[in-house]
C-alpha cells in the first residue's frame, strides 16, 4: 500500500518545513508546493508552482489525504504599494488556484487545512480575543478578512480549518531568532512601551494543532492557533533574558525601534503592535498544550 500523499502548499518556510519533517516522519508522501527550489535537500518532493496558476502540480491533489496551504508573500516587509498588493494577492490567489484544482479532482483531498492570521483583531491592546471577537483595523486586518474572504468564496467543499496563528516559537527560525541574537548581545531591552501583547505558541504546539486538526473529524472552521498565556512585551523580553541569563537591557523606544525598522526594511508596527488572543475554542474541544508556561518554551527550544 502507497503512503498517503499529503500537500503543503507554500510548505518552503519555517512553519512549512516543520510540517514537512513532521509528516514525512509519520509515514506521508509530502509534495511541498513552492515558487522556488529549496536551497537545502529537501525533506518531501518539491514542485514548482506560481501560487496563482494551475499546473502539473494539480495532479498532486488528485487522491491526496490532505492540503495544508501555508502561502503568503511575508509581511516582514515595509509596506510600499507593490508589497501591499503582493501581500493579499498571493494569499487570496493562492486559494483561488488551489480551489480550480480541486474542482477538477476526480477524488479531491477531503480536508483543507488553511492558515490565517491573529492580525485579523488588530492592535488589540488589553482586549482579549477569542474566536468570535470583532476584527481590528488597518492593513493587516483588510489583508486578513480578504485572505478569509477567499476561502469562504471556494466553490469545492471538503471539510474546512481555518487556524488563525499567532507568534510561534522555534530555535533557529521565524520571528524569535532575530529576538534571541539581540538578547544574546545584550539588545534585549523592552519594545516601545512593553505593554503590547504577543500571543506565543510553541512550535512543538503548532504542529500538534495542526496534526489534531488533520486527524480530528470534528474540527471544522476558524481556530485561534496560540497558546493558553499571552503576554506583554515587557514581559516576554524579561522571560527571554532570564533564560539566555543576560541582565537587564534598558528599553527600544518607539521612536528608535521606527528608524530600524526603517534601515532594515520592514514595519515597524510589527513589533509595536499586539493582540491577546487566547484559543478558545481548542480548549473547549479538549486539547491540550505541552508548553502552556513562556519559560518553560523557551528553555525547551534555546537549551544547548
Amino acid at each position: 500500500m502507497t503512503n498517503p500523499r499529503l500537500i503543503l502548499a507554500g510548505g518552503s518556510g519555517f512553519l512549512g518545513q516543520a510540517l514537512a519533517a513532521h509528516y514525512t516522519d509519520q509515514g506521508y508522501d509530502v509534495v511541498i508546493l513552492s515558487r522556488r527550489a529549496p536551497t537545502q535537500t529537501p525533506i518531501a518532493r518539491w514542485l514548482q508552482w506560481d501560487g496563482c496558476t494551475v499546473g502539473a502540480w494539480a495532479r498532486e491533489l488528485d487522491g491526496a489525504a490532505a492540503l495544508i496551504n501555508l502561502t503568503g508573500k511575508s509581511v516582514n516587509c515595509r509596506y510600499t504599494a507593490a508589497n501591499r498588493r503582493e501581500i493579499i494577492t498571493s494569499r487570496v490567489d493562492s486559494v483561488r488556484v488551489l480551489d480550480a484544482a480541486f474542482q477538477r479532482c476526480a477524488a479531491p483531498p477531503p480536508v483543507w487545512i488553511q492558515t490565517a492570521s491573529l492580525a485579523i483583531y488588530g492592535n488589540a491592546g488589553e482586549r482579549l480575543c477569542a474566536e468570535s471577537a470583532p476584527t481590528g483595523a488597518g492593513f493587516p486586518v483588510e489583508t486578513c478578512l480578504a485572505w478569509e474572504q477567499a476561502m469562504n468564496e471556494r466553490q469545492s467543499t471538503p471539510r474546512t480549518v481555518i487556524l488563525r496563528i499567532g507568534f510561534v516559537l522555534g530555535r533557529d527560525e521565524g520571528a524569535l531568532a532575530p529576538l534571541t541574537q539581540l538578547t544574546r548581545a545584550f539588545l534585549g531591552g523592552t519594545t516601545g512601551n512593553g505593554q503590547q501583547y504577543i500571543s506565543w505558541l510553541h512550535v512543538a504546539d503548532f504542529i500538534r494543532c495542526v496534526d489534531w486538526c488533520l486527524t480530528n473529524e470534528a474540527a471544522c472552521g476558524i481556530y485561534n492557533v496560540t497558546g493558553p498565556t499571552p503576554v506583554t512585551n515587557a514581559v516576554f523580553m524579561a522571560t527571554l533574558r532570564r533564560v539566555l541569563k543576560r541582565p537587564w537591557s534598558p528599553p527600544i523606544p518607539a521612536f528608535a525601534v521606527h528608524i530600524g525598522a526603517y534601515a532594515l526594511g520592514t514595519e515597524a508596527n510589527l513589533a509595536l503592535h499586539g493582540r491577546r488572543c487566547i484559543p478558545q475554542r481548542l480548549a473547549e474541544e479538549g486539547f491540550q498544550f505541552i508548553y502552556a508556561d513562556l519559560q518553560h518554551a523557551l528553555t525547551d527550544i534555546l537549551s544547548p
